[in-house]
């Protein structure tokens, strides 16, 4: 083992050693995490001389920025993941045909939710709601190219990880992106409303306490249940939700594969573009913008 080329791959955090490793993926992409290292295996591995050459840290930290990364901020490390992708000037013909195609009258606002997702990620935003009875209609797709955008500090999930006490998997990313989401429970609604706005939660892994964190992350919830999925009360805010249309002739299977070839330039894009709407409430957009046909139809059939 070659200690100059692998010691980059270690730290220390207060007393705890971890390695940086790659978890290949089925997509063939590779998914890097922390995991914890022993001292002792350090030792086996390399000799002792190596421990003084590794980076320390005080603790942790979770600080979101994508045009001013910091892997380090004084002496914490930060878990937050850079984007596996440089923003570079090109086409990007497919996002805006795909975004079009998803916020139809919207369209300005749609841009402006990634606008802000990118450049404010502490930002407080809307849960993003797109239903469909029908299938093919590209809904889910939206979950897959804001993976491909910010890579890590994404995750999906089922109705059931929501609903889950443990919520260590999730509580610390940007997006939270549910599929096939039925949150018909009126806990469901409230959980997902009161996170919508924290500024800090309880997050819990299996066998071990809760820990108190800040909390910046947006939910996206994607349905074939156009009015159940979730209770929306009358004079609710917090919702915007979207009935997505079939697509206009032939659904293209190869989509998600253009539209990953341009996400340089959509970074880019995203970048330099200058939100169209005014800071207005604590979500951003004002109350006003967000009323849907869709949301009329779930709040009326939540009444009593």
């Amino acid at each position: 083992m070659d200690w100059n080329k692998d010691k980059k791959l270690y730290l220390r955090v207060a007393t705890t050693y971890y390695k940086k490793v790659d978890k290949l993926l089925l997509s063939g992409d590779y998914h890097n995490y922390l995991t914890m290292w022993s001292r002792q295996a350090l030792i086996d591995d390399y000799g002792k001389k190596c421990i003084e050459d590794i980076k320390k840290f005080d603790g942790f930290c979770n600080y979101p920025s994508h045009t001013n990364y910091q892997e380090t901020i004084g002496k914490l490390f930060n878990t937050y993941k850079k984007l596996n992708y440089e923003p570079k000037e090109g086409s990007i013909e497919n996002f805006k045909a795909y975004m079009n195609h998803i916020f139809q009258s919207q369209y300005e606002l749609g841009l402006d939710y990634f606008t802000i997702l990118y450049q404010k990620p502490t930002q407080p935003l809307p849960i993003l709601c797109l239903v469909s009875r029908k299938r093919g209609t590209g809904k889910t797709t939206i979950l897959n190219l804001s993976k491909l955008i910010f890579g890590d500090n994404m995750t999906v999930n089922k109705t059931e990880d929501f609903r889950s006490q443990y919520n260590e998997d999730w509580s610390s990313e940007l997006l939270i992106g549910i599929d096939e989401a039925l949150l018909d429970r009126k806990e469901d609604s409230e959980r997902i409303k009161n996170l919508s706005t924290a500024k800090t939660t309880k997050s819990q892994a299996k066998y071990k306490q809760k820990v108190e964190q800040e909390f910046f992350g947006k939910f996206i919830l994607c349905s074939n249940h156009e009015e159940t999925f979730i209770p929306i009360d009358q004079g609710e805010t917090r919702y915007w939700v979207i009935k997505v249309k079939p697509f206009e002739g032939k659904e293209d299977p190869f989509l998600i594969e253009k539209l990953e070839n341009e996400i340089p330039a959509i970074m880019h894009f995203l970048a330099n573009r200058k939100i169209s709407t005014e800071h207005s409430s604590r979500m951003w957009f004002h109350p006003s913008l967000l009323k849907t046909d869709a949301l009329r139809r779930v709040i009326n059939r939540n009444k009593s």
